[in-house]
């Protein structure tokens, strides 16, 4: 008899996978302050830049190499998580990222060797990138998904106030300490990440793709603190199963149908458009002239003025953990579109009009500091955090890894335009910039309303059902997805052969057609074992394919 008592999803094993794993986001967040303040350095700009200063090309390079690297890193990292599991990538992901750190430590005069170690360490940094959120993704409940895997985001706010702290700290030592010391300190969170993940279990999804059904019950059961023979578990293990038995009908699965795929097509586009319009907000526009407006009420110093601001941003993203859960990731995306609109309409304006122009130089900044914290409020409680979520839900496991390489690899494309272009925009049409973004923003909600769908407390399994099976955006909320024989029925209708057509017809009226046989989960026994979810014992390595699946499963 299936066990059907609380889950205990607050658990010790959820709590310390969201320490371990989002210290992903807590490399790049720190690599990202840290370079920044090293750019104010006078040793670092003795030793880096041309008579005491950087030039805008040198600058640009240095830092946006890692963009660069961050973009290949993410698309590497896909087959390789693929083949070897996402653990095992986590962990040359990080011997990647150490690499690159040894290279930039050891760097005395010559500035490309700063940035040819920055492109290394992006590539460790963009493998992360994806890694993380995929982990959290296959591996979280269901209840509380979108806020674990939205803690990447906070980790990366924290990572970038540590490093605005610590090179408060040290900027006036004198020689090269004032910046090797923050470098060298960012081993710690990379350390820690490559040793802890080994405490963590695989994902149940790529497990149970090689066979062990066995561990893929252990680990999701873990997760949600019950028995493994618990409702919550069979019924997760049950869609698991639906899905792949479908995908095994389908036939052989070419990479390119990361494309092809049942609206692979629409959801690579749309998981890539809302990396690019994350970057598009404008976040690290407020960043960039964070200087100059602080400036204007009497605030000099920038390392003080970079504490401040990521001390908001890390503060306010907190509430984004809040947010994804109880208020749903589309409704999020479509409010903080439309705030961080109207704060960037005020901040550009009061900035072109008054600020640039030299009126009433104090009050302006004074205003334009309230509507940037107004506008990292919003921009950290909804699409800072929740588009990482919902691209680590947008794909079906099997094409997981590459659409979400592709997705995030969009991310950084645009990280390293605007992180390269900024200086040059802005000396040309000064905060009119701020326009731009504010047109992107806007952009952004229209976007989340006419083409996401809501994922708040589904599975991966439902919210893959529901983009093949064409469900309208504005209609999600409230869709019911089909369970057990009925949800092999949509996919079976969905996936042709080579998995590359949808017959809308056919799936509205999945209900009326084909039926499968009911699948029932027997409970697992002291005297056979954990059972897969087809009714069978675990089929033992030996036995198993060449590919590590156990031979009966899909049939």
């Amino acid at each position: 008899m299936e066990d059907d008592g609380p889950t205990h999803i607050y658990n010790f094993k959820v709590i310390a996978m969201v320490l371990i794993v989002s210290l992903g986001g807590m490399i790049f967040g720190y690599d990202t302050g840290q370079i920044s303040g090293f750019l104010e350095m006078r040793d670092f700009l003795d030793r880096f830049g041309e008579n005491g200063a950087f030039s805008s090309s040198r600058e640009g390079t240095i830092v946006g190499l890692l963009s660069i690297g961050t973009l290949l890193g993410a698309i590497i990292a896909a087959p390789i998580a693929d083949r070897l599991g996402r653990r095992m990538c986590i962990l040359i992901g990080n011997i990647v990222f150490w690499i690159g750190m040894i290279v930039q430590m050891t760097s005395t005069h010559h500035w490309y060797q700063i940035a040819i170690g920055r492109w290394v360490a992006g590539l460790g940094v963009g493998a992360l990138s994806v890694l993380t959120p995929m982990y959290m993704s296959e591996t979280a409940p269901k209840n509380i998904r979108g806020s674990m895997v939205s803690c990447y985001q906070l980790f990366i706010t924290l990572g970038i106030l540590v490093a605005d702290a610590i090179n408060l700290g040290t900027k006036n030592i004198n020689g090269p300490a004032s910046w090797r010391i923050t470098m060298g300190i960012g081993f710690v969170w990379s350390v820690v990440m490559a040793t802890g993940i080994w405490l963590l279990p695989e994902s149940p999804r790529w497990v149970y793709r090689r066979g062990n059904v066995e561990k893929a019950r252990e680990t999701i059961a873990g997760v949600y603190g019950t028995s493994q023979n618990h409702s919550a578990v069979n019924r997760e293990l049950r869609e698991i199963k639906a899905k792949f038995d479908v995908e095994q009908q389908g036939g052989h699965h070419p990479w390119y149908e990361v494309f092809t795929g049942p609206r692979m097509t629409y959801r690579v586009l749309l998981g890539a458009g809302l990396q690019m319009l994350q970057q598009l907000t404008g976040a690290n526009f407020f960043f960039y002239y964070g200087t100059s407006i602080f400036d204007s009420v009497g605030i000099s110093d920038s390392f003080v003025t970079a504490t401040i601001l990521g001390a908001v941003n890390f503060v306010c993203t907190f509430g984004g953990l809040w947010v994804v859960e109880n208020v749903g990731r589309r409704k999020a995306l479509i409010f903080g579109g439309f705030w961080m609109f109207i704060m960037f309409m005020v901040f550009a304006s009061v900035g072109h009009f008054e600020l640039h122009a030299g009126k009433n130089t104090h009050t302006a900044g004074t205003v334009m500091i309230v509507f940037a914290c107004l506008f990292i409020a919003g921009y950290a409680t909804t699409w800072a955090p929740i588009v990482w979520c919902v691209v680590g839900e947008l794909y079906p496991t099997r094409y997981r890894a590459k659409a979400m390489g592709i997705a995030t690899a969009s991310n950084w494309i645009w990280n390293f335009l605007i992180a390269f272009f900024t200086s040059f925009i802005t000396a040309d049409i000064d905060y009119r910039y701020g326009y731009v973004f504010a047109a992107c923003n806007f952009a952004g909600a229209f976007v989340a309303y006419f083409f996401l769908c809501e994922h708040q407390g589904r599975t991966l399994e439902e919210i893959d059902t529901m983009y093949i099976l064409h469900v309208k955006p504005w209609k999600s909320s409230s869709w019911t997805p089909p369970e057990n024989e009925e949800l092999v029925t949509a996919d079976a209708l969905a996936l042709t052969s080579g998995a590359r057509g949808i017959k809308k017809a056919d799936a509205a009226g999945m209900e009326s057609e084909r039926r499968v046989e009911n699948m029932q989960v027997p409970p697992a026994t002291a005297t056979h074992g954990i059972h897969d979810v087809s009714g069978t014992d675990f089929v033992p390595e030996s036995t198993r394919a060449a590919d590590g699946r156990p031979p009966n499963i899909g049939e």
